[in-house]
């Protein structure tokens, strides 16, 4: 079974485009991974003092997590980007889910982006 990797910036941007992620990604028959680093940035983000639009898509996001089923991996202590393109290099048939630019030119892992604001495609 294929896996995928979700980044923070990803879920966000899910959520905040009404785009139910979980069912499209399982419906491709790809397990679904989530850093522990990653789903701290997203509780950080929730409490935090940023836009109100930003803590909420996160306080939303959350809710979709707890009750949505995934794999949760520990990358380490360390920058959460700079591990997931550690963690791509070590495993080239996992899929990256980001919208980061910068991960995006530093791995040679197939991505999923969006497309059109809705679509989700595995490129």
């Amino acid at each position: 079974m294929r896996q995928i990797i979700l980044d923070a910036n990803f879920i966000m941007s899910c959520v905040r485009n009404k785009i139910d992620f979980f069912e499209g990604i399982n419906l491709m028959g790809i397990q679904i991974i989530i850093p522990k680093q990653i789903i701290s940035e997203v509780e950080k983000i929730a409490k935090s003092r940023q836009k109100l639009h930003n803590r909420e898509t996160a306080k939303l996001a959350l809710k979709i997590l707890k009750k949505s089923k995934f794999r949760e991996i520990d990358l380490g202590r360390g920058h959460a980007d700079k591990k997931i393109i550690k963690f791509a290099g070590e495993n080239p048939v996992m899929i990256i889910a980001t919208l980061d630019k910068e991960i995006q030119s530093k791995i040679k892992n197939q991505k999923m982006i969006i497309r059109g604001k809705k679509n989700l495609e595995i490129v």
